[in-house]
């Protein structure tokens, strides 16, 4: 229904950048593995191809190559890095490793007007990461810029809609990416910007009614924003069809409940089966530290106690879930050699165990696309711009073994820290914002006593996607005014320490 760039997945820690930056100029885009068959590729009738970057050199036995038959499609292509290195080796251009690496801010010089530098001032600043280059072009290719390390930035072939960039026009420090891949999109592929939030909305909600028909769907409804999105919109296509289903864990934020409660005031109809099964993941939680183990317990528990509910409503046929775009292309798409830092709910869990059909209303759509539908569907903006919270709650903010009391204590800490962010206006200042319980105590004085009570560490941290982290720089009086309430609010903390670790080296949880 919408012109489609596809763009094929080398192994590029920035290839969902490229997706992301793809829609947000209003052009659907898709990802998929760099060995993605030709006849899938003709099957989705893209109107253009991006080819992502790599860790891997073009010189290396096992660098991934993308189906040689991409090249007679006779459709725009963009290179961008390795994509770049592709392009040159296919049409006979020599590449090598470089005398001098490049890595950072660059400037490009552009030697030749084409379309896609239309708009683009010249010395612009652009993002290199590339140990090799291409030291000479073939007759076919021309010059289009160069930086002061490479005489081919960009290039393109003479006849054909193909171009090749040597650096990352999706990152933000390129200040004219944006540009360039408009430019891309617009000029040289003659895409329609049809994509929006607004019409995923109209054309999702025709899509289910004709998936489910008559039949009920059951729903995980978790209080984040991915689920609460899923129920909105899943209730606007069938009504009452839909049957939420709140587990409180006893892991959750403060008072979780009736805010979820709250915040769906405005769909009265939506009726959200509440059930409260804390006591029984506090108990398979005890004496239990290890992190994964942890993980491990609560997702088998969740499973269980889901199962039992849901075995309720004989007549439902489908399990919603909120699946997103990344966890999509991480199932299925080429990751490079990244190593797994902890374990994540991936695509599919709950499926396995239960005889119901899936459906997945966000699979197509990025975090930041969620919300702008969680927008479009008149979601509480409190509700919508929610902060990230992790899958097994505060057990993985608690570090060591969790109870009752623990969670009691953070759950309490945690709520003074929002609730200031709030009422300072810096809540959306910052992409998440959290409290830990350090399994350390500390000497402290109270009143005139001295106390031995525990230690609490607050993070907030501004991301684009969670991948890196740099930490909120919140003004030293709001800090120094939060660490007051909680140490004379929170019976049992003495001490507040900030986390001022970016991610790397530190992940953004603790466990």
């Amino acid at each position: 229904m919408h012109d489609t760039l596809l763009i094929l997945d080398f192994g590029s820690q920035y290839t969902q950048l490229i997706a992301r930056k793809i829609r947000e100029s209003g052009v659907y885009s898709e990802i998929h593995p760099f060995n993605y068959p030709i006849e899938k590729i003709k099957e989705m009738h893209p109107k253009a191809i991006i080819l992502s970057g790599s860790p891997f050199s073009i010189g290396h036995p096992n660098a991934p190559k993308p189906d040689p038959d991409i090249w007679e499609l006779k459709i725009p292509i963009l290179g961008i890095c390795y994509g770049m290195q592709l392009v040159a080796e296919h049409f006979g251009a020599q590449v090598a490793p470089s005398e001098k690496r490049e890595y950072g801010k660059a400037k490009i010089l552009i030697k030749a007007e084409d379309p896609i530098f239309e708009n683009v001032q010249n010395n612009s600043q652009v993002w290199m990461s590339h140990a090799d280059k291409v030291q000479t072009l073939s007759p076919c290719l021309k010059i289009l810029a160069a930086t002061e390390n490479s005489d081919h930035a960009a290039f393109r072939h003479e006849t054909q809609p193909i171009y090749a960039l040597q650096f990352h026009p999706e990152v933000h420090h390129s200040l004219c990416g944006k540009q360039i891949l408009a430019n891309f999109l617009f000029n040289i592929a003659h895409c329609h910007p049809d994509w929006s939030p607004g019409s995923f909305v109209q054309e999702s909600i025709a899509q289910i009614r004709k998936l489910v028909g008559s039949d009920r769907v059951i729903l995980g409804l978790s209080g984040g924003v991915d689920s609460s999105v899923a129920a909105a919109l899943l209730h606007q296509a069938i009504g009452k069809q839909l049957i939420p289903i709140f587990v409180d864990t006893g892991l959750m934020r403060y008072d979780e409940a009736h805010r979820v409660r709250d915040m769906f005031r405005a769909y009265p109809s939506l009726d959200i089966d509440f059930v409260d099964a804390s006591t029984m993941f506090l108990s398979s939680l005890d004496g239990i530290s290890d992190p994964e183990q942890k993980r491990k317990i609560i997702g088998r528990t969740f499973i269980e106690v889901f199962e039992k509910e849901a075995a309720k409503y004989p007549d439902a046929r489908y399990l919603a879930q909120g699946t997103l775009y990344p966890d999509v292309i991480e199932s299925v798409s080429f990751a490079g050699p990244s190593a797994t830092i902890k374990s994540h709910h991936n695509v599919g869990g709950l499926p396995k165990k239960m005889k119901l059909k899936l459906i997945e209303p966000l699979r197509e759509l990025f975090k930041d696309e969620v919300r702008k539908v969680g927008v479009t569907l008149n979601l509480p903006e409190e509700l919508v711009y929610r902060h990230p919270f992790p899958g097994p709650g505060l057990a993985v903010r608690i570090i060591g073994a969790v109870d009752k009391d623990k969670v009691s204590l953070l759950q309490k800490v945690d709520e003074i820290f929002i609730s200031e962010l709030w009422k300072w206006n810096l809540y959306h200042e910052t992409w998440q914002a959290f409290a830990v319980l350090l399994p350390i105590q500390s000497v402290g004085v109270m009143g005139d006593e001295r106390s031995y009570d525990q230690v609490c560490a607050l993070r907030a941290v501004n991301s684009v996607d969670g991948m890196t982290a740099e930490v909120t720089e919140f003004p030293f009086d709001f800090l120094q005014h939060v660490s007051n309430r909680i140490c004379n609010e929170v019976k049992g903390i003495s001490r507040v320490v900030y986390d001022i670790t970016s991610k790397p080296p530190a992940t953004i949880e603790w466990e």
